[in-house]
């Protein structure tokens, strides 16, 4: 099993995690020296903050880990296209790479609605998108699906 494939699995553990409490099921890792420092998955509901995407969660764990807001060897997966939100986030903290799995239509920032990533920035954030795609967006349309039953 290839890296990407290996962390992005890890990524699809912490999406778990939130759907088991009944959030967006959208999970994180952070990767420095070919080792997990931080996890992270959606909380807004549980933690009632609208900043608690599982990258955010992730971001605030690596720098505590490595005692640093400058992230600059790191790389992130995570199962959902980042939100301006987290995009802005990732390019702040200069995270090396980000490496997601499903595309979000509705919110993303790479090549969905708008490519953050490509404005000029001082710091520019390689992406790639696509690892493990079918499973990442099947977990969130479970998700909504199941919400959509029990609502009816």
């Amino acid at each position: 099993m290839d890296n990407d494939t290996k962390y992005m699995r890890e990524a699809l553990k912490e999406a778990k995690k939130a759907y088991s409490i009944n959030e967006i099921p959208v999970g994180c890792v952070i990767v420095y020296n070919d080792k997990i420092i931080a996890r992270g998955y959606n909380k807004r509901e549980k933690d009632n903050l609208a900043i608690s995407h599982a990258e955010i969660v992730a971001i605030n764990k690596a720098s505590k880990k490595l005692k640093s807001w400058r992230l600059e060897d790191c790389k992130m997966y995570v199962t959902l296209e980042p939100c301006v939100m987290c995009s802005g986030a990732i390019i702040q903290s200069r995270i090396k790479e980000v490496i997601y799995g499903a595309k979000d239509y509705r919110f993303g920032c790479h090549k969905s609605l708008i490519n953050l990533f490509d404005v000029d920035f001082n710091h520019k954030v390689i992406v790639r998108d696509s690892i493990l795609e079918d499973e990442c967006s099947s977990l969130i349309s479970n998700f909504f699906k199941e919400l959509r039953e029990n609502k009816n």
